[in-house]
């Protein structure tokens, strides 16, 4: 029993002395692996992964990824900066590459690196349409999520260990075993990874918007990544984002919200949605 307490208060003490607040979500977020680990780390898989992969340069579609990934790291400047977070971003190395690949997706690695498929410039259709990915992306990284699902899959560690110890019996064990596994998930990572998945759309929003792009574009887009999935998804608790539908009704709901935030940085009408 001495163990299994000295267990659990070594785990309440990590999560209380490994919290930070992001100035993006005002939450005290988990922090257990700090960014002058995470960063060096991300930036050496980034390259390792552009060496394995065919990176397009020198054509309109990757001038425009790298135009819009500028425009959105300039906004996020600027919004930091007008809420008094000054240098918030000086670690953060801004990369944006387009690659050679049918999947329809993006992604930002913590630290800024990113990364579009062409895959998804289809389904994107627009200018407008790509800033809005590229706004989701950016959020992630300007949030910590990455920071923080690795402090969540390490408390989710921690926990198992505590039960493994705390059980003697070996069936009994086995048994906390699946359902600690299944409970955890589903109960806990896959929420945890859905509400990142909301706040990045927010985030996103209003950084599409301070850049001089048309938040309504990003419903718009979601109804077409809706189409192109042809209506295949898990059902949304057993998904790491939230439902097509939820997505496209809350930004249809925030929309108005992000103009408001954009009218604040001197936008007050945004570029005109044209076809690549």
């Amino acid at each position: 029993m001495k163990s299994n307490r000295i267990i659990l208060i070594l785990g309440i003490m990590v999560v209380i002395i490994s919290c930070a607040t992001n100035p993006f979500t005002g939450k005290k977020t988990m922090a257990f692996v700090p960014n002058s680990q995470l960063f060096p780390s991300a930036f050496a898989q980034y390259d390792q992964f552009l060496s394995e992969n065919n990176i397009i340069k020198g054509t309109k579609e990757a001038e425009m990824i790298a135009r819009v990934g500028q425009r959105i790291a300039v906004a996020a400047e600027r919004w930091l900066d007008a809420n008094g977070q000054q240098g918030y971003l000086k670690d953060y190395k801004w990369e944006y590459n387009l690659v050679n690949d049918k999947t329809v997706n993006a992604w930002c690695m913590p630290g800024g690196k990113i990364v579009f498929y062409t895959g998804i410039l289809p389904v994107a259709e627009n200018e407008t349409a790509i800033a809005a990915i590229m706004g989701h992306e950016v959020a992630h990284a300007l949030a910590n999520h990455g920071q923080q699902r690795m402090s969540a899959g390490m408390l989710q560690q921690l926990g198992a260990v505590a039960g493994n110890v705390a059980i003697n019996d070996a069936k009994s064990r086995e048994l906390f075993n699946q359902a600690y596994g299944i409970g955890s998930q589903v109960g806990g990572m896959l929420p945890f990874s859905r509400s990142h998945e909301t706040e990045a759309d927010k985030i996103g929003l209003y950084l599409m918007a301070i850049a001089g792009y048309n938040p309504d574009e990003a419903a718009e887009l979601w109804k077409r990544m809706k189409a192109n999935s042809g209506g295949q998804a898990p059902p949304e608790f057993l998904s790491t984002h939230p439902s097509n539908d939820s997505r496209i009704a809350e930004l249809i709901e925030l929309a108005p919200l992000a103009k408001a935030e954009a009218k604040k940085f001197g936008v007050a009408s945004f570029r005109p949605v044209t076809k690549m």
